[in-house]
């Protein structure tokens, strides 16, 4: 019956930090408005009452300050979870992640984990503008020393964030508002969703999109309606950025012999970019015709409610540009 249980993708959250922080003393929560459901929705909901100020920690406007003394504790013993509820202004506590965190264990040879997970909330839409939009996870995945996560759904946004956790690296944790309503099946207690593992959301043997995050679910509801045309879409969520699950990608690859990437992030230089690439150095000759890609446009987020509309990518983009891929045989 458990196995059954539906819940929200927030609450979702919720339950893991409840669950790892009732399991481990050591992991405590530490970020800008945990205590207002106008930062971070009700992902946090309950746990200042359950585990006191002390381990629920709201803070000022410091992100530089949160960063550093989350990065701090945990090369000291600590686990703690840094929630910035806009990745944007992380932009201001860059040094700790990027300098440090991600770099200490490598500077001591192994024997300097460092580890905490910084949770980053993407918030985009809502004519929001330029610097309160951005999903800026090809910044981090660019970075070595750092792992990457994005769930799509409420089962892997409990699952992953256990599993970021319990890991000793440093995890970027990467959520997306558009995503905190949607429901799913979630079993009770404490589970794991494997860092560095993709998932088959569909199958299919004409076309493989690889997508992430929300644009998962975009995808699989562009694959339902090219089903109808008898085009047979195979959706694969990455689930994890970095480390990418190149083994699932290239078999995908080599058996539908097309790709289209779907990313929420720019178009340039990003995880769209990256895919491409291994594919054509590893699977090229597997490839029937060119690879495509649906993701943001060059420019920044527009502040306007019908200029969203045509900046974010969605289903019907989606349905296009795997048309053209199908369509379009390599010469």
């Amino acid at each position: 019956m458990a196995k059954n249980r539906q819940l929200q993708f927030s609450l979702a959250i919720n339950e893991a930090l409840d669950l790892m922080m009732a399991k481990d003393k050591r992991v405590f929560v530490i970020g800008q408005g945990v205590k207002s459901p106008w930062y971070v929705g009700n992902t946090t909901r309950g746990l200042i009452d359950k585990y006191g100020e002390r381990r629920i920690i709201d803070t000022p406007v410091s992100e530089n300050a949160i960063t550093g003394c989350g990065v701090g504790v945990a090369i000291a013993g600590m686990r703690p979870v840094i929630v910035h509820p806009r990745i944007d202004f992380l932009m201001y506590g860059l040094d700790p992640v990027i300098n440090q965190a991600a770099n200490w264990n490598y500077m001591f040879g192994g024997d300097a984990p460092v580890p905490v997970v910084f949770w980053l909330i993407i918030n985009r839409g809502g004519e929001q503008g330029a610097q309160h939009s951005q999903s800026l996870h090809a910044l981090f995945a660019h970075t070595p020393g750092l792992k990457v996560v994005m769930p799509s759904n409420p089962y892997d946004a409990k699952g992953l964030m256990i599993s970021a956790i319990k890991d000793n690296n440093p995890i970027v944790y990467i959520d997306d508002r558009w995503l905190y309503a949607t429901k799913g099946n979630v079993p009770k207690g404490i589970y794991s969703v494997p860092i560095g593992k993709g998932s088959i959301r569909r199958k299919g043997k004409d076309l493989t999109i690889v997508a992430n995050s929300f644009m998962t679910l975009e995808a699989i509801k562009a694959s339902m309606e090219l089903q109808k045309e008898g085009i047979e879409v195979e959706v694969i969520d990455l689930r994890t950025v970095k480390p990418l699950d190149k083994r699932l990608i290239f078999s995908s690859v080599k058996k539908t012999g097309r790709l289209l990437i779907v990313d929420g992030g720019w178009t340039s230089f990003g995880v769209s970019a990256e895919i491409s690439a291994l594919i054509s150095e590893e699977a090229f000759y597997f490839l029937k015709s060119p690879i495509m890609r649906v993701a943001l446009p060059d420019t920044p987020a527009p502040s306007s409610l019908a200029l969203e509309k045509e900046y974010y990518p969605n289903s019907v983009d989606i349905i296009k540009a795997a048309k053209r891929v199908v369509n379009i045989k390599r010469r």
